[in-house]
C-alpha cells in the first residue's frame, strides 16, 4: 500500500537512537526517550495561501529532519511505525549527514 499525505503534511520515519552513551553506558529500552530525528518518507503537495495558490513544502522525501518531542501522530502503515505531522512541526533539516552512517 502507498500513502500520500495531503496539504502540508509530512510522513516521517524515526531514526533509532544510540543504545550507549558516549561514556559507554548501555541504556535500557525502558529508559530510552523516543528519538527526535527522522527521515522524511513522503510529503504532501503544499498548503494553500489566502489566494488559493499552493505553496510547496521546503522538505522533500529523503531529508533527515529534527522535530519536537510531542510532534505528529503515530501511525502504523504496512507494519512500519511512522509519524504524520505538519511541516511547521519540523524544526530543521540536518544537512551533510548520511543516513547510511546513522544505521
Amino acid at each position: 500500500m502507498s500513502f500520500r499525505p495531503l496539504h502540508d503534511r509530512v510522513v516521517v520515519k524515526r531514526i533509532d537512537s544510540e543504545e550507549k552513551t558516549k561514556g559507554g553506558i548501555i541504556i535500557p529500552d525502558t529508559a530510552k526517550e523516543k528519538p527526535q530525528e527522522g527521515e522524511v518518507v513522503a510529503v504532501g503537495p503544499g498548503a494553500r495561501n489566502d489566494k488559493g495558490e499552493v505553496t510547496p513544502l521546503d522538505v522533500k522525501a529523503g531529508d533527515r529532519v529534527l522535530f519536537g518531542k510531542w510532534s505528529g501522530t503515530e501511525v502504523k502503515i504496512d507494519g512500519e511505525d511512522l509519524l504524520i505531522m505538519k511541516e511547521t512541526d519540523i524544526m530543521g533539516v540536518v544537512e551533510g549527514a548520511s543516513l547510511a552512517a546513522a544505521a
